[in-house]
């Protein structure tokens, strides 16, 4: 087993990292909610989607050759009881670059894109849930980023396929998430509740329960736009419920030390603020704008933030 263990120490790619490409394009999503909202200027959206998708690339390239010699080892790294739900990530930020690049692209192909990726994620999904119901993972390895590729990724894919224009399919996808969401997310309840504490290196995903009401909200949105039902009120109500909670552990987060799984943190804030200024922008009270440039402004500071201590980090800092 130690070879093994050397070679995973070794690669210079993980499937936690792809938690960085997911925060830009977190906050992509936010900016480019801006411009529709706020007028602000698309490009800045434009800056953090590219961001993303470039070290989507990269990171997707360096994960599949660092891997690609032993088949297995994509097996393994899914079936971690770790970071395997991770591996739902490679699919999910495909589904948000082409929710907002497949506009520069010929319809057709966009379709073909987002069908491809919602397809991959899946698979993945199934995959990792079959794992699960086997009774390989045992209930004090449950945290909140379990809750990424069966609730907060089918409200991703809901959203994606809305953007090329399969508005029934996008429904379709929100009954998965919303599934899951009621069987996972009790389950994931239940062990934060009677489980003990969280190792530290996992207490960032505890802010991983803002997504599914975020992503579900803002799937709403853009499956039935024009129109506030029961279904986006009862987002709504969640949601709110949630950003209390984050409010209440907030001062169990500024104790950690930093580490990369801080960007664990950048997608639910983004998304979170993606899904205020769609609620800010269908208000009519006063100062609902400088409320919604606050918003916005506080998600892009903390990503820019972690950002910047991640560069900071892996700088040498020159002394012997």
């Amino acid at each position: 087993m130690r070879p093994t263990a050397q070679k995973s120490r070794n690669r210079l790619v993980e499937l936690s990292h792809f938690a960085i490409p997911l925060g830009f394009a977190g906050i992509g999503g936010s900016w480019n909610a801006a411009s529709i909202f706020l007028d602000a200027p698309r490009w800045v959206s434009g800056i953090f989607y590219t961001v993303s998708g470039i070290l989507w690339l990269l990171f997707s390239l360096v994960y599949i050759a660092e891997r690609v010699r032993n088949v297995a080892t994509f097996r393994e790294d899914r079936e971690s009881p770790v970071s395997g739900a991770g591996a739902a990530f490679l699919p999910v930020i495909g589904i948000l670059l082409i929710a907002h690049f497949g506009q520069y692209l010929p319809r057709e192909l966009a379709g073909a894109i987002c069908w491809f990726l919602v397809a991959a994620l899946g698979v993945v999904a199934a995959q990792l849930f079959a794992h699960w119901l086997t009774g390989h993972l045992s209930f004090a390895q449950l945290h909140p980023g379990y809750t990424l590729p069966l609730v907060a990724g089918p409200f991703i894919a809901s959203i994606g396929l809305s953007s090329v224009h399969a508005v029934s399919a996008a429904r379709a996808a929100q009954g998965v998430g919303i599934f899951f969401w009621v069987v996972i997310g009790g389950v994931i309840t239940a062990r934060l509740i009677t489980g003990g504490p969280l190792p530290l290196s996992a207490t960032p995903s505890l802010s991983v329960l803002l997504a599914p009401p975020a992503t579900g909200g803002i799937a709403s949105f853009a499956a039935y736009p024009g129109t506030i039902g029961p279904l986006q009120l009862a987002f709504f109500g969640i949601f709110v419920m949630m950003v209390l909670i984050q409010i209440a552990l907030l001062r169990r987060y500024v104790k950690l030390p930093f580490g990369l799984n801080f960007w664990n943190f950048t997608f639910p804030v983004s998304a979170s603020t993606t899904y205020g200024l769609h609620w800010l922008g269908m208000s009519d009270f006063g100062g609902r704008r400088e409320i919604a440039w606050g918003l916005l402004s506080l998600a892009t500071v903390v990503v820019l933030a972690i950002a910047a201590a991640t560069v900071r980090s892996l700088v040498p800092s020159g002394r012997s």
